[in-house]
């Protein structure tokens, strides 16, 4: 069976746009606790929103069943929020909303911050990953 292909929203208020019912509200309420927090660039990459401030910071993608919430540095910001789940490359880490779940604004408001302040001290987690790949 394909997986359907969606085209990608062309801005970031089109993708919320797009959405509806719980997962609308809450790529909503993230959003805005996100973009309160730190001064990002908010765009739309690899299909869904991605925050750079000194390279990627942190996405939020609606999926069918949930909304991924995920930190480049994620892992570093864990004694934060307990639910961020370690995985993939970098240090990443994402945290699952479901329907029913709801959003700390404050929560959401200080892992954002916490994660501009580890990229601003240690630079684009990207660029990082690619020297310390060529030191092995």
């Amino acid at each position: 069976m394909a997986m359907k292909k969606s085209i990608p929203a062309a801005n970031p208020d089109a993708y919320v746009a797009a959405l509806s019912g719980w997962r609308h509200s809450v790529v909503e309420q993230l959003r805005a606790a996100v973009r309160e927090a730190a001064d990002f660039e908010e765009v739309i990459k690899w299909g869904h929103l991605v925050y750079f401030s000194n390279g990627p910071v942190l996405l939020i993608r609606a999926e069918e069943q949930r909304v991924l919430f995920g930190f480049w540095r994620g892992q570093k910001l864990r004694a934060i929020e307990p639910a961020l789940k370690p995985g993939g490359k970098y240090d990443m880490a994402t945290q699952e909303i479901r329907e029913g779940m709801s959003v700390d604004p404050a929560i959401v408001g200080r892992l954002a911050r916490d994660a501009v302040a580890l990229n601003a001290r240690l630079g684009d987690p990207t660029q990082v990953a690619k020297r310390q790949g060529n030191r092995a």
